[in-house]
């Protein structure tokens, strides 16, 4: 069989099975089971497969009628502008979370720290955007750590990234100008009515904290003030409906009035809040 025959046919494979972007997907299956770039599978669609490559193929097909997202059976994921290792320990960064380091990156920084770091794709993409700057990382799972310090190596970044178990703010100390985190946020009402590749494959402590999703927001807001510098930002990400919510937490915390960032589709997507302070305490760490 040609590989334009092997791609059609999971097309419609993966299209009976209700994948969405069924297309999209086996085209970036085929190349990770060839070991081309994605943009080099129609060259070789006139081609005849291997037997090999075929088999290779079929299974990841099978993989993903079964839901898997293809982040995971790849094992890579792009992400502002960089390929970051992906695995069950670690939520699937998501283009929505761009709009995150965006806003990071409006604004210098010398010191960060990037809450429930996961893959480590918003610590890093900051840090490669902001060269002279360094940060630290923190996660409760020792599986996403892992994760991020190698992304961190792959990326060149080891020497400017740092990567520390903790829960919130527990053991984290100094003062940074920057802390930014995409916390659990899905309410535990909400979780039935995800996508299976979300549901099933990714962690669940990654997507919500239970109940009415906030818990996370009332760690950082109740700690943030401690671990920032006079001046310095709090960028997180948040659901589509919480940004009023959000932003009386951190009111209540003592920051000023919070600027939230609508994604492309118009909904909140991220909360900016700045720690106020006396001059006398600018840049104490």
């Amino acid at each position: 069989m040609t590989g334009a025959e092997v791609l059609s046919a999971a097309i419609r494979r993966l299209g009976e099975a209700g994948i969405e972007g069924a297309a999209r997907d086996a085209r970036r299956l085929l190349a990770h089971a060839l070991g081309i770039a994605p943009d080099r599978v129609t060259l070789i669609l006139p081609d005849a497969m291997e037997s090999a490559a075929l088999a290779a193929f079929e299974a990841l097909v099978t993989r993903r009628v079964a839901r898997e997202p293809v982040s995971q059976i790849t094992g890579r994921r792009l992400f502002y502008g960089h390929e970051f290792r992906v695995t069950r320990d670690t939520l699937d960064p998501r283009p929505e979370t761009e709009l995150l380091v965006a806003a990071a990156l409006e604004r210098p920084f010398v010191k960060m720290l990037d809450l429930g770091t996961g893959t480590g794709c918003i610590l890093l993409s900051c840090l490669a955007g902001m060269p002279f700057a360094t940060g630290t990382g923190t996660d409760v799972s020792e599986g996403a750590l892992a994760v991020a310090a190698e992304n961190a190596e792959r990326l060149s970044l080891s020497r400017r990234a740092r990567f520390q178990h903790s829960d919130w703010f527990a053991g984290v100390t100094g003062r940074f100008d920057l802390i930014t985190s995409n916390p659990p946020y899905i309410a535990e009402d909400e979780m039935a009515g995800l996508t299976p590749e979300v549901r099933d494959w990714e962690p669940r402590g990654a997507l919500t904290p239970g109940g009415d999703g906030l818990d996370a927001y009332r760690a950082i807001a109740a700690g943030a003030g401690a671990r920032l510098m006079a001046g310095g930002r709090l960028v997180l990400e948040i659901g589509p409906t919480q940004g009023a919510a959000v932003a009386a937490l951190l009111r209540a915390q003592g920051f000023e009035e919070p600027d939230i960032r609508r994604d492309l589709d118009g909904r909140d997507r991220v909360v900016i809040a700045i720690r106020q302070g006396t001059p006398g305490e600018c840049g104490a760490m």
